[in-house]
C-alpha cells in the first residue's frame, strides 16, 4: 500500500517531533517510529540540555568550552550559530510545555542550572534527572494536538526510495523520494512517498556489547543513507560514556556526568582517586578523556569497574537532585549516599553520521537529517555534555526554514514506485543465525574498535565484520524480513564505516584514539574522515 505525505519523519525523539510540530503548519507529515512513539534516545536523556540563560555565563565560554572538547575539527560557524540560537529554541521548549527544574518553588524562581564534563560553566537545564522524558513528553503532547501529523508506530523503516534506483541510473536530478516501511504488527510492507524525507533516527550504540542507549539504537538512518549513497563523515569518534552501572542486573543503566558536575570523585577499587594525574579538571574532564583514563586502568589493574563516589553529599541532597538514579541504584542493593557506585565505560553516542550542511541537508536531494544520525560539525570529535539536545533543537528550525522556502516549487514526484517485492523469500527457521551474528558484531566491536585501538586490531575486525555482512545479505535474500533481520542488517553496515573511518584516520583525536598513532596530527588530519558507497562501492572522498 502506497502512503502519500508533504513530509515523512523517521524517528520520534526530539529532533523528529520538534520538526514534525513546525513542518505540520506546511503540509501533511507522517511521523514513522519503529517501537511506540516514546520509545528513543531523548527519551533516556538524564543530564539534560545546554544553552547560555545565566548571566554569568556567556555565548563566548560555551562556544569556547564546545571548541576545547572537539579537539580542532568542530566547524566554527556552526558552533556559533547553535550556540547562539540556542535560548530561543529553549524558549519554544518552555512554550510548548517542558518544565526544567527551579531553583524553588515558585513562578519566579530561576532554573536550577547543573555542570558537566567540559563545561566552564553551570549551563545544564535538567528537570530533574530525567531530562530526556520530560521533553519526550511535552513534544508527544504538542503533536498530538496538531491535526497534519499522523504517527506510525511500531513501523520500522526497510529503505529509502530514490530516483536513482528506480531507473537504474544516477544523474543530477536525483532525489529521495520516500521509504520502504514494514508495519510491524501485520508484516507488511508499505510504501511511504513523500516530498521530503527526514532522518530523525538517533544513534547506534546497540552495534556494542556495552551501551547506555536502549535497544532501538542500532543505527538505522546511517545505514539506509549509506546504502543510497550518501556521504558519512566522522563515524570514527564513537563517545564512550565513562560511567555506566557495573550490575549484573543492570541493563545499559546511564549514571549522568551531572553526578560528577555535583563533585563526585572516581576512585579505583582501593578507594584511590585517578583523575588527577590525567587531566587538571579530575572527574569533570571532556569525557574522551575520563573514558580513557578509566580503560588504562582498569588494564593496568586488572579490575572490572572502577568506582564513582559522592557519599561526601548529604542523603537529601541526594535524592532531591538525582531522584531516578538514587532510587534505581537502591533497586540494585547500592545507596549512593553510603555507597560508591561501581562503573564502568559504554558506548554513548556517535560524533559522526550523515553528513549535513548548515541547514541540514544531506548529499542527497530531498533527504534532511538531525540529531544524533546527522554529522553536523557541532561536536567534531568529541561531543561536550549536553549539547546534542541542543543540536537537534536548533538543526530541526533551520531544516523547517529551508523547506518552507523550498515547499512552494516541489511538485508531487510521479516516478512510479514499485511496490515491495520479497523475490519468493520464505520463512526462516535458523534465527540462531541472526542472533549468533548479532552476537558476534557487538563482541568484535568491543574488543577490536573500542575506546583503544589499533591498525591489527581494525584490519581483523574488518575481516570479521565483512564475513559476516555477506552471510547477512545472503539470508535477507533468502528470507522473510524481521525487526531482528533489519536490525542486524544494519548494525552490520555501522560497524563497517565505523570501522573504515577508523582504518582512514593515522592519528590519534579525540574519541579516536589507535596505539599505532598516539599522537594528533594537525598538518593532515585536521579535517573530517567522509566515505560514501557509490554503486556498491565503498570509497574514501575526506575533505
Amino acid at each position: 500500500m502506497e502512503k502519500e505525505c508533504d513530509f515523512l519523519v523517521l524517528g520520534s525523539g526530539i529532533a523528529g517531533l520538534s520538526f514534525a510540530i513546525k513542518a505540520s503548519e506546511l503540509g501533511s507529515v507522517a511521523v514513522v517510529t519503529k517501537k511506540n512513539k516514546v520509545e528513543s534516545n531523548t527519551n533516556y536523556a538524564q543530564g539534560g540540555i545546554a544553552a547560555v540563560t545565566d548571566s554569568d555565563d556567556c555565548f563566548e565560554f560555551h562556544i569556547r568550552d564546545t571548541l576545547k572538547s572537539g579537539a580542532g575539527i568542530c566547524k566554527k560557524d556552526v558552533v556559533n550559530f547553535v550556540i547562539k540560537e540556542g535560548p530561543e529554541r529553549i524558549g519554544e521548549l518552555i512554550e510548548w510545555g517542558v518544565n526544567f527544574t527551579k531553583t524553588g518553588d515558585n513562578e519566579t524562581d530561576t532554573y536550577d542550572l547543573g555542570r558537566e564534563g567540559g563545561h566552564s560553566c553551570r549551563r545544564v537545564l535538567h528537570a530533574e534527572d530525567l531530562t530526556g522524558r520530560e521533553i519526550e513528553r511535552a513534544l508527544i503532547e504538542k503533536a498530538a494536538s496538531k491535526k497534519n501529523i499522523t504517527i506510525y508506530e511500531n513501523f520500522f523503516s526497510i529503505d529509502l526510495i530514490c530516483r536513482s534506483k528506480l531507473t537504474g541510473h544516477k544523474d543530477k536530478n536525483d532525489r529521495c523520494i520516500g521509504a520502504y516501511v514494514l508495519d510491524v504488527s501485520k508484516n507488511i510492507v508499505h510504501t511511504f512517498r513523500a516530498k521530503f524525507v527526514i532522518l530523525a533516527t538517533g544513534g547506534s550504540g546497540k552495534v556494542y556489547l556495552i551501551t547506555t542507549n536502549p535497544d532501538i539504537a542500532t543505527g538505522d538512518g546511517v545505514a539506509m543513507a549509506y546504502r543510497r549513497g550518501a556521504r558519512i563523515a566522522n563515524m570514527e569518534f564513537i563517545q564512550f560514556h565513562p560511567t555506566c552501572l557495573y550490575h549484573p542486573e543492570a541493563k545499559s543503566f546511564l549514571i549522568s556526568e551531572a553526578v560528577r558536575g555535583e563533585g563526585a570523585v572516581l576512585r579505583l577499587k582501593n578507594g584511590s582517586p585517578f583523575m588527577e594525574k590525567y587531566h587538571p579538571m579530575g572527574a569533570l574532564a571532556p569525557r574522551d578523556i575520563v573514558a580513557q583514563a578509566i580503560d588504562t586502568e582498569l588494564k593496568k589493574w586488572g579490575d572490572e569497574y572502577v568506582l564513582l563516589d559522592i557519599t561526601h553529599r548529604d542523603r537529601e541532597f541526594l535524592i532531591k537532585r538525582f531522584p531516578f538514579i538514587y532510587n534505581q541504584c537502591l533497586e540494585f542493593g547500592i545507596d549512593m549516599a553510603v555507597d560508591p557506585i561501581p562503573v564502568v565505560p559504554a558506548a554513548h553516542y556517535q560524533c559522526g553520521g550523515v553528513l549535513v550542511d548548515s541547514l541540514g541537508q544531506t548529499s542527497i536531494e530531498g533527504l534532511f537529517a538531525f540529531g544524533e544520525v546527522a554529522c553536523t560539525g557541532l561536536h567534531g570529535a568529541n561531543r561536550l555534555a549536553s549539547n546534542s539536545l541542543l543540536e537537534a533543537l536548533v538543526f530541526a528550525h533551520r531544516a523547517f526554514l529551508k523547506v518552507s522556502e523550498l515547499l512552494p516549487s516541489v511538485a508531487k514526484d510521479s516516478t512510479p514506485i514499485p511496490p515491495w517485492d520479497p523475490k519468493g523469500a520464505t520463512e526462516s527457521d535458523e534465527s540462531i543465525v541472526v542472533s549468533h551474528n548479532w552476537d558476534e558484531i557487538r563482541m568484535c566491536m568491543w574488543n577490536y574498535v573500542g575506546i583503544v585501538r589499533s591498525d591489527k586490531r581494525l584490519e581483523r575486525a574488518k575481516r570479521r565484520i565483512d564475513m559476516i555482512e555477506r552471510e547477512i545479505e545472503e539470508y535477507y535474500r533468502n528470507f522473510t524480513i524481521t525487526t531482528n533481520l533489519l536490525e542486524l542488517r544494519n548494525i552490520a553496515t555501522v560497524a563497517e564505516i565505523i570501522i573504515e573511518c577508523s582504518r582512514l584516520r593515522k592519528e590519534s583525536r579525540g574519541l579516536h584514539y589507535n596505539l599505532d598513532y598516539p599522537e594528533k596530527d594537525d598538518v593532515d588530519w585536521l579535517k573530517d574522515t567522509v566515505i560514501k558507497k557509490d554503486w556498491g562501492k565503498r570509497k574514501p572522498d575526506g575533505e
